[in-house]
C-alpha cells in the first residue's frame, strides 16, 4: 500500500495535527507500507523556519514545499500562507500521486481536501478525510466575516464534495460524525477514529518526583494547568475571572498556562491587566518531557467554544488523561467532553462563563485529594482502554487495508 499524507505541518514539528500525522506515518512505515508526506517547510510556532525540501525519516519520504510566511497573527496573511500551500502542495501531490495510491487529507490548511480530491480523481488515487475540525462552520462560528455571504455556501459546496467522494471519512467524535454526515458525508463511509497519547510515553508522576516543580517554583501550590493551543475556539474569559476571584482567597492556587497560539498574547496582557499574580506562563515543552509538563497541574483546563461543539475536538485531552489527571471542562454542558467527563468520573465540567462556578469547583478540588486521585486514576485507564496510541494506530491500518 503507498499512502501520502497531506497536511500543513509534519515532523519535527510539535503542534497537534504534526504530531497525529507524525505518529501514524511512522507506524505505517514501520508495517511496511510506502508512505509520502507533503507538508510545507515551515513550524506551526515559527514561520520563519525553514525545514529540508526533501528527506526521508524513519521511513517516510517527505516533500516540503514554500509557501508565503505571514504566519497566524492575522487573518490576511494566514490566508495568503493557506493559497500558496494549496498551489505548491497541490503540484507536488499532483507529480507524485498515481493510481491506486491512498490520499490521506487532514484538515490544515482547511479545504485542501478539495485540492486532494480533484488530484486523487485526477490521477486514479483514492482519498481519505482526516476530519481534523469542520470548515468553514467553524469559522462562520467564530464570526469571521470573510465568510459570511455566498462564499460560504461555495465553500461548503466544494467540501461536500469532496465529502461525498471520498472512501472515508475520518472524524475525531461522535458529534463530529453527526455533522459530516448532514454535510453530505455518506453515513457508511463516515469512520469515528479518535486522536490519541502514548501511554508508554506519558506517565503519571508525582508531585513530589516532578523537577519542573522545583524549577518554576510550585512547590506546595496547588496547580490549575491549561497545557497547549490558545486559539481561536477556546475561551479564556471563564478562566481568567476563576483566577481573579480565587486570588485573594486562595493563594495557594495557580493558574498555569504552558503553550501558545493566536490569543496567548491577549491572555497574557489580561492577566497583567488585572493584576493576576496567581497566573503564571510557560512556552511549549519538549514531547519527551511530556509526563513532567503534564505532571505539574493536579487538575487541567480543558476550554471550547459552545458553538463550535462537534466541528471540533480538543486533542489536549488525551495527554491529561495519559498523565492521570482529573479534567475540568469549561464549554457547553451538553457537549462530548462534558458527558464522558461526568460518564467516565474523570472530572468536572462548568458552563462557559461561569466563573464563580468554575472557583468553586476548583476550591472542591483542592480540598480533596482523594477525589482528585480517584478521578486522576480512572483518567489513566480510560485512556489506557480506550485512547492509547497504539489502538488508534491499528484501527487506521485495519480502515486503510480495507479500501
Amino acid at each position: 500500500m503507498r499512502v501520502i499524507f497531506l497536511n500543513r505541518y509534519f515532523y519535527p514539528d510539535h503542534s497537534a495535527t504534526s504530531q497525529m500525522l507524525s505518529d501514524l506515518a511512522f507506524f505505517l512505515a514501520g508495517a511496511g507500507h510506502e508512505v509520502c508526506v507533503v507538508t510545507s517547510c515551515q513550524r506551526y510556532d515559527d514561520a520563519a523556519a525553514i525545514l529540508p525540501a526533501r528527506e526521508r525519516v524513519d521511513g517516510v519520504q517527505v516533500h516540503r514545499v514554500r509557501t508565503t510566511r505571514f504566519g497566524r497573527d492575522n487573518l490576511a496573511g494566514r490566508a495568503a500562507d493557506y493559497a500558496t500551500f494549496y498551489l505548491a502542495a497541490g503540484w507536488r501531490l499532483w507529480r507524485i500521486a498515481r493510481a491506486g495510491d491512498v490520499v490521506v487529507a487532514k484538515t490544515d490548511p482547511p479545504l485542501i481536501s478539495v485540492v486532494a480530491w480533484l488530484i486523487a480523481r485526477w490521477r486514479g488515487a483514492g482519498l481519505v478525510n482526516w476530519v481534523q475540525d469542520v470548515f468553514p462552520e467553524v469559522a462562520e462560528a467564530l464570526g469571521v466575516r470573510a465568510l459570511a455571504g455566498p462564499q460560504a455556501g461555495l465553500l461548503r459546496s466544494l467540501r461536500n464534495a469532496a465529502f461525498r467522494s471520498a472512501a472515508a471519512n475520518v472524524v475525531l467524535g461522535e458529534r463530529m460524525a453527526v455533522v459530516v454526515a448532514r454535510a453530505g458525508g455518506l453515513a457508511k463511509r463516515i469512520r469515528v477514529i479518535p486522536n490519541w497519547a502514548d501511554m508508554e510515553a506519558i506517565h503519571p508522576v508525582a508531585a513530589a518526583d516532578n523537577p519542573l516543580r522545583r524549577e518554576w517554583g510550585l512547590g506546595g501550590k496547588f496547580i490549575a494547568c491549561y497545557s497547549g493551543n490558545m486559539g481561536r475556539v477556546h475561551e479564556f474569559g471563564t478562566i481568567l475571572g476563576a483566577a481573579e476571584r480565587l486570588a485573594g482567597k486562595a493563594e495557594a492556587i495557580v493558574f498555569l498556562f504552558i503553550g501558545g497560539g493566536a490569543q496567548r498574547c491577549m491572555v497574557e496582557d489580561e492577566a497583567r491587566r488585572r493584576g493576576l499574580a496567581n497566573v503564571q506562563f510557560r512556552p511549549y515543552q519538549d514531547r519527551a518531557g511530556l509526563s513532567f509538563s503534564l505532571g505539574v497541574g493536579d487538575v487541567h483546563l480543558v476550554s471550547q467554544r459552545p458553538e463550535v461543539e462537534g466541528y471540533v475536538f480538543p486533542s489536549k485531552l488525551y495527554g491529561i488523561l495519559a498523565a492521570g489527571r482529573p479534567v475540568v471542562f469549561i464549554g457547553d454542558p451538553e457537549g462530548e467532553i462534558s458527558l464522558l467527563a461526568e460518564r467516565e468520573g474523570i472530572g468536572v465540567a462548568v458552563r462557559q462563563g461561569d466563573a464563580a462556578g468554575l472557583a468553586y469547583q476548583l476550591l472542591r478540588l483542592a480540598g480533596d485529594a482523594v477525589l482528585r486521585e480517584a478521578m486522576g486514576a480512572r483518567a489513566r485507564a480510560l485512556l489506557c482502554e480506550r485512547y492509547d496510541k497504539r489502538i488508534a494506530l491499528n484501527a487506521w491500518l485495519e480502515m486503510l487495508g480495507q479500501l
